[in-house]
């Protein structure tokens, strides 16, 4: 296995801003987490961390611009490749980075090399003077089946803690984060955060900032109430019907070399002034 604290840990000096919390512009780069999946606006298009972070920061700062370039199934190849390059040439203030997880649980894939890919990607945003911030992959040790992967989410998950220390960017580790350790922070399919889910991160992400969105509970501790665990018999029955719906589906496209992102496009490519699109209410919440 490659030591990753191997690799080179000089980087160029970075001049400091005048006002180092001010984030102008900002661009989100990732898979279908990133693209906002699974929560779901009126017209069937998807909010996420992201657009609910954007629109958070957007509030504050006139002008803000905001892109997102991810988009669902896609691999560490095409977000550090397509997706960094048009950060890259977009030049924000604040990049989101969220990869890996389409490779990760590919059994196969060599979980180094991904690691050294991410590194690099990184120390580009980084050596061009952009503020990065990075999510580990989440624990799936809750959820029948997807917990074999949890092994390989972690291994990779240290990776990105490492990565995160020797280039000087924040992490937000979702892996240690309670609130996402319960099933009302998922979706049905339970590979994607919900609604709730979705707020969670963005509170956490803007936490880390400085520029929260509500008071630590807002992510910390979001339930009113402990969760209620079904009884066996109910989540058997629950966990083989999201097996026909969700995991065979899902299997199947792996097995034929498809995604889910096949022919789709970023829903948001260009670095633009950001028009609130939430219906009311307040930065981050429902509408």
């Amino acid at each position: 296995m490659v030591d990753v604290t191997d690799l080179d840990t000089n980087l160029p000096h970075r001049a400091r801003p005048e006002n180092p919390t001010a984030i102008r512009s900002y661009v989100a780069i990732g898979d279908s987490i990133t693209e906002g999946l699974d929560d779901p606006r009126p017209d069937g298009s998807y909010l996420g961390f992201a657009d609910r972070l954007a629109e958070h920061l957007g509030a504050r700062v006139p002008g803000f611009r905001y892109a997102n370039l991810a988009v669902r199934g896609r691999r560490m190849d095409r977000i550090f490749g397509e997706q960094l390059e048009q950060a890259l040439e977009f030049a924000p203030d604040l990049v989101t980075v969220n990869a890996g997880g389409n490779d990760v649980l590919r059994p196969g894939t060599d979980l180094d090399r991904i690691a050294r890919q991410f590194d690099g990607g990184v120390r580009r945003l980084r050596e061009a003077g952009i503020r990065v911030v990075i999510l580990s992959g989440h624990d799936t040790g809750w959820i029948p089946v997807l917990r074999v992967y949890r092994g390989r989410i972690a291994v990779f998950s240290m990776h990105l803690r490492a990565i995160a220390e020797r280039n000087n960017v924040d992490i937000v580790d979702l892996w240690s984060m309670d609130a996402l350790n319960d099933p009302r922070a998922w979706s049905v399919d339970r590979l994607h955060l919900n609604a709730a889910g979705h707020r969670i991160v963005a509170a956490r992400i803007a936490d880390l900032l400085d520029q929260p969105i509500g008071p630590r509970e807002t992510w910390a501790n979001p339930w009113d109430t402990p969760y209620a665990r079904p009884p066996r018999i109910l989540r058997r029955r629950e966990t083989r019907r999201w097996a026909v719906e969700f995991l065979v589906p899902w299997l199947g496209r792996r097995v034929m070399g498809r995604s889910s992102g096949d022919g789709r496009l970023p829903k948001r490519p260009g670095l633009t002034e950001l028009v609130a699109e939430l219906e009311s209410g307040e930065p981050g919440r429902d509408r």
